[in-house]
């Protein structure tokens, strides 16, 4: 098949009009006019053809259930969150569980969320479970909390270990086709978006072996393919058994800063704590070395600094017992990294570490008065996710969204980027679109994806770029003063020659 009208992001042949697609690959790319005779031919009609995108971290299950579900992102008091509650609870039979997404209580006035008590009248008596934005806690229905034995939170709002039994319980009462439905959902809208792969990222308190087993078998055909990570430590074995690439993802060395339980090396601006560490050091060296026995890639959740420095001496001490050239070609890596200086930067570097990370944070939470400054207050906030810092020294980089905690939104993810609050954090258009595509190809450990290029596999999205095209990238900023840019919309979405998407 012959692609062909068109402009193509090929660094090595940046005036490319046609592509020529066989067997899944590239097999030729240059002028139309010198174009070998195709079966069949597509034109493009202008439009920019690059290389898709792989969101790096995402939970399938819950994102097709924010698709389909009760998006509470937008609700601004707990008066609002009842009444949401309240209305799409009447549509819903009795005995369903109402699950909403979103919430996000540093928005409020008022930041004191609803009770058990309120939401029990709000959905009429149905068990109810709201994840808060970061998917670290969640508000639950009296009915909720007594399916979960285990709970000893009588308000309705649980954290950390707690909502991972209430977590458990709620995605228990999906049947195995509306949890499928729900996969499907998320996985055709990443394909809509241009992403023609995910990582999933897994494991117990995150999801089960069975969402899991059901997330992989949808991997390909028409779908994007799906690269899982099992968070369990000491899972190297099982993980592999798995089929998940890696013993890694949310594995959770703290929690997170909205529910104030990210480990932090100083207490909370706005609470008197510092977090919760879950992993130390020796625990992490162990699951490396078994990670590297077992031939699987490892990694860690790790937010706050305190974590984040936990799990490096963790390294070291991996280091220390089998050498850095071992620990390095593991190619393991630490999820969010959103609180790090400079020592432990230079740390990941000796190490060999990628970060998988989310640049929509910063947008969704960084900026005067909100969510960071709230927990971290200014400094500190000013210095969360310096993704700028990491890839000038050599970081490798993974972009990804952790939806639903944020959209499957690429384009926004690289403007995000881009356009840091922090001036000294951001990154070139160029550099975000490439950790983006072939940085999320790279930490899967397939290094010959994510390039338009004779030879390499034939996975690409098609763009309608309505603000332009410069330096053979859709213009995604504008100049600080001028309003933003319309972004690219997706024409259509292929996977190793195969057509995932078409709009």
């Amino acid at each position: 098949m012959l692609w062909r009208g068109g402009r193509f992001f090929c660094p090595s042949d940046p005036a490319a009009t046609a592509m020529l697609v066989r067997d899944g690959s590239i097999a030729w790319l240059g002028a139309a006019a010198d174009a070998p005779r195709p079966d069949r031919v597509v034109d493009l009609d202008g439009d920019l053809v690059t290389p898709a995108f792989v969101d790096a971290h995402v939970h399938l299950t819950d994102t097709g259930l924010a698709v389909d579900g009760l998006d509470l992102s937008a609700v601004r008091s707990p008066g609002e969150l009842l009444d949401a509650v309240a209305a799409f609870a009447a549509g819903r039979p009795a005995g369903a569980v109402v699950h909403g997404h979103g919430w996000d209580e540093s928005t409020w006035a008022d930041q004191t969320p609803p009770s058990a008590a309120e939401l029990d009248r709000a959905a009429g008596g149905r068990r109810v479970y709201l994840s808060q934005a970061s998917v670290h806690s969640a508000l639950c229905s009296t009915a909720m909390l007594a399916a979960a034995p285990q709970i000893s939170s009588a308000t309705g709002w649980v954290r950390e270990a707690e909502h991972h039994a209430v977590r458990a319980v709620a995605l228990s009462s999906l049947t195995a086709q509306q949890r499928t439905a729900a996969q499907r959902t998320a996985l055709r809208t990443a394909a809509s978006r241009g992403i023609a792969a995910v990582h999933e990222c897994a494991g117990p308190g995150t999801s089960s072996e069975t969402d899991f087993a059901s997330v992989l078998a949808l991997s390909g055909g028409e779908l994007p393919g799906v690269y899982g990570y099992w968070g369990e430590l000491g899972g190297a074995a099982k993980a592999k058994e798995l089929g998940a690439v890696g013993a890694a993802g949310d594995l959770y060395a703290d929690g997170a800063l909205g529910s104030r339980t990210a480990a932090l090396s100083h207490a909370y601006a706005d609470g008197d704590t510092c977090g919760e560490a879950f992993l130390t050091s020796e625990q992490v060296s162990r699951h490396l070395l078994d990670c590297l026995a077992a031939g699987v890639q490892g990694g860690f959740h790790a937010i706050g600094d305190a974590a984040i420095g936990t799990v490096l001496d963790g390294f070291a001490a991996a280091a220390a017992a089998v050498g850095v050239d071992r620990v390095r070609s593991g190619r393991h890596r630490i999820e969010h990294v959103e609180l790090i200086d400079r020592a432990m930067i230079a740390r990941m570097v000796e190490f060999g570490v990628l970060a998988s990370v989310q640049p929509a944070f910063d947008r969704l939470w960084g900026g005067a008065g909100r969510m960071y400054e709230q927990r971290l207050g200014l400094p500190r906030s000013l210095a969360s996710n310096p993704l700028g810092q990491l890839h000038g020294v050599g970081v490798a980089l993974a972009f990804g969204s952790d939806s639903p905690v944020t959209p499957l939104d690429p384009w926004g993810t690289v403007v995000a980027a881009v356009r840091h609050r922090n001036a000294a954090s951001r990154m070139s258009p160029r550099a975000a679109f490439a950790a983006h595509t072939r940085g999320g190809w790279r930490a899967a450990l397939r290094d010959g994806d994510g390039v338009l290029a004779v030879g390499a596999p034939a996975t690409f999205a098609v763009w309608e770029t309505p603000a332009g095209v410069h330096n053979g990238l859709p213009v995604v900023v504008a100049a600080e003063d001028a309003p933003p840019p319309e972004l690219p919309r997706c024409r259509a979405t292929v996977l190793r020659g195969r057509t995932i998407y078409e709009g």
